[in-house]
C-alpha cells in the first residue's frame, strides 16, 4: 500500500496522535472497542512495533508538524508498564515534537493494581487520566461487568487527583432499572468529588457486544426513550448549575478543563493513529485522508514487522463528505461551527449549507447563532441527527 503525504496546507491545523493498547482483563459487555484478552503479552515486541511505525507516520503524515495532544486509548492502557508509555512518548517527542502545553492523557481502570501505576505513568510524561469509573453504585457496576468497586473507584480517583492536575471520570447511564432519581443522586455524588471534567454517556447497545446478543434474545437493558431523554435533560440541567457545562453533547467540564485531544476530533481537525485497529484523519487537498491500521494484534505486530506500518485501510473523502464530517462532529459541540471559517474552507454559504433548512431551526430555536458560531439549543441537541440531515444542501 502506497502511503499519500498529507498537504502542506495541513501545517496550520492541530496535529494530535492516538495510541491504540488493545488488552483488557476481561470484555465488557456493552464495549464494541478493539479490545482483547490475552494471556501473555509480548511488551518488547509491542515497543519495538510502536516506535517503528510512528516512525513511518510520522515521516509520511506528520513532517514537520509538531503534537498539541497525545491520548493513549484502548483497551486497556492502565495495563502497560510505566517503561513502555515513557518510550512510546519518547519516540512521540522524538519523531513528532510536541506543542508547548501539550495534552497527554491515558484512559485507567480504577482497580487498585492499576491505581498503583499511577506514579510512574505521571513520571512517564502522563499528565492527564481518565478513569473508567462508569458508576459508583456497586450494583451497576456488577450489571456492567466491572472488575472495580465503588469503594474502588472513589480510591482511584482520590489517587489520580494527587498525581495528576487534569483527571476525569466517565460514567455510564441509563441503564437497567435505573431510575431518574437514582441516576441524579449518582451525579451528585459523583459531583462532590471534585473533578472539573466528566464524560457521562447514555447506555447504548451496540452490536457484536455480549449485550447486544442479550438484548436480540428479548433482554431489556436500557430504559425507554422518554426516560432517557429526561435523564439527559436533568443530566445537562445539573452539571451547568455545579460550573461543568456540556461542551460536547456527552462531555462536561469547568472553564479551560475540555479535553484537548477530543476538541481535535470534533472540530475535524487532524490526528494520527498508531497501534492495532487505530484511526487517522489527514487534511489533504481536495478533501480528507483516512487510514485506519489492522485490528488483529498479532496481524499489527506481523505487518510491522515486514512493511514499517500495518495500514490496512486508505480512504479519501472528497468535499461533500468533508463538509458532511465538519457539520457531523462540530454540530456535537456547544460551541457549534463557525460559519467564517466554513466559509473559507468550502467557498460561499450555498455549497455547504442549506440555508431555508437553517432558517426554520432557528425559528423554531432548534438552532442559534452566537458569536459567529452555528449551534444547536438544548431542544435541537435531542433532535440532531435528524437537524443535521436537513442542512446538508441536498437535504
Amino acid at each position: 500500500m502506497t502511503p499519500r503525504t498529507s498537504s502542506t496546507e495541513s501545517a496550520e491545523i492541530p496535529l494530535a496522535l492516538y495510541i491504540h493498547w488493545p488488552f483488557c482483563r476481561a470484555k465488557c459487555p456493552y464495549c464494541d472497542f478493539n479490545s482483547h484478552v490475552a494471556q501473555e503479552i509480548d511488551h518488547a515486541r509491542f515497543a519495538a512495533a510502536y516506535q517503528r511505525e510512528m516512525a513511518h507516520m510520522a515521516a509520511h503524515y506528520g513532517a514537520g508538524r509538531t503534537l498539541v495532544s497525545v491520548f493513549l486509548g484502548g483497551g486497556t492502557p492502565s495495563l502497560m508498564p510505566p517503561s513502555l508509555v515513557a518510550g512510546i512518548l519518547e519516540d512521540a517527542d522524538r519523531y513528532f515534537g510536541f506543542s508547548g502545553n501539550v495534552e497527554i492523557t491515558a484512559e485507567a481502570n480504577p482497580t487498585s493494581s492499576e491505581a498503583a501505576m499511577f506514579a510512574g505513568f505521571r513520571a512517564a510524561g502522563v499528565n492527564r487520566i481518565s478513569l473508567g469509573v462508569q458508576s459508583l453504585r456497586d450494583a451497576g457496576l456488577g450489571f456492567l461487568g466491572r472488575e472495580h468497586s465503588a469503594a474502588d473507584a472513589r480510591t482511584a480517583i482520590t489517587a489520580a487527583r494527587r498525581h495528576f492536575s487534569r483527571a476525569s471520570i466517565d460514567l455510564i447511564y441509563a441503564r437497567r432499572d435505573q431510575t431518574l432519581a437514582d441516576w441524579q443522586a449518582e451525579l451528585y455524588e459523583a459531583l462532590d468529588l471534585g473533578l472539573t471534567h466528566m464524560s457521562l454517556y447514555q447506555l447504548t447497545i451496540e452490536q457484536g457486544t455480549i449485550f447486544h446478543t442479550r438484548s436480540r434474545r428479548g433482554e431489556r437493558l436500557i430504559p425507554h426513550d422518554d426516560l432517557a431523554a429526561e435523564m439527559y435533560e436533568a443530566t445537562n440541567d445539573i452539571m451547568a448549575g455545579a460550573g461543568l457545562p456540556a461542551y460536547e453533547i456527552s462531555n462536561h467540564a469547568a472553564s479551560g478543563e475540555a479535553c484537548r485531544h477530543n476538541l481535535v476530533y470534533w472540530r475535524a481537525q487532524d490526528w494520527i493513529g498508531i497501534g492495532p485497529g487505530a484511526h487517522g484523519r489527514l487534511t489533504v487537498p481536495g478533501g480528507r485522508l483516512g487510514l485506519a491500521t489492522r485490528r488483529s494484534p498479532a496481524a499489527w505486530l506481523d505487518s510491522v514487522e515486514a512493511d514499517g506500518h500495518a495500514i490496512d485501510i486508505v480512504s479519501e473523502d472528497d468535499h461533500d463528505a468533508t463538509i458532511a464530517e465538519c457539520l457531523m462532529m462540530g454540530m456535537r459541540l456547544s460551541e457549534g461551527v463557525p460559519l467564517a471559517s466554513m466559509d473559507t474552507r468550502f467557498g460561499r454559504r450555498a455549497v455547504w449549507l442549506n440555508e431555508a433548512a437553517m432558517a426554520r431551526y432557528i425559528e423554531s430555536d432548534m438552532l442559534e447563532i452566537e458569536g459567529g458560531n452555528l449551534r444547536a439549543t438544548p431542544a435541537g441537541r435531542l433532535l440532531l441527527d435528524g437537524i443535521l440531515a436537513d442542512l446538508s444542501p441536498a437535504g
